[in-house]
């Protein structure tokens, strides 16, 4: 995209031009470039720091019933990353039961998920109604629905 002009500047004569259609796509002219200190300092000990960070904010901030959400969400996780696996390496010869068991996977990762959202302390103004209580009751009655319809689906 060529530069806008300004009417004030007189237009670039034709060696200014040729100089500047020589520049690639994105390159930025000799005069305009400033040496960036912030890569020098994005070295991989202060990205240990970012997530050491993070991970005792985590560790201090998350309550212990959400910490429990969370690791079994990553469970879930795994477990749906495995099935796909063997059935990639394996074959889906079954593939109501491949169906039926990834669904559920990532059925009940979505109801965890809901779960999290509703339970969490940040969220309280988003679910004035809903106690947490009430919300795992509601995540009980929903994952019993869904394996009621994938144990349907096998067979």
């Amino acid at each position: 995209m060529a530069p806008k002009k300004n009417a004030a500047q007189p237009a670039p004569s034709a060696a200014a031009t040729t100089q500047m259609d020589t520049t690639t796509a994105g390159s930025v002219p000799a005069a305009q470039h400033k040496p960036s200190s912030t890569l020098a300092k994005n070295t991989p000990a202060n990205w240990d720091k970012v997530l050491q960070n993070i991970y005792q904010h985590y560790m201090n901030e998350t309550p212990q019933r959400t910490k429990l959400i969370d690791v079994f969400l990553a469970f879930i996780a795994v477990v749906g990353a495995l099935q796909f696996l063997y059935c990639i390496l394996a074959g889906n010869y079954p593939f109501n039961a491949f169906l039926s068991g990834f669904g559920a996977t990532v059925g009940q990762f979505v109801l965890t998920i809901s779960l999290r959202i509703q339970t969490a302390a940040a969220n309280k103004s988003d679910f004035p109604e809903v106690s947490p209580e009430r919300a795992f009751a509601d995540y009980v009655v929903c994952s019993l629905i869904l394996h009621f319809f994938c144990v349907n689906f096998i067979n």
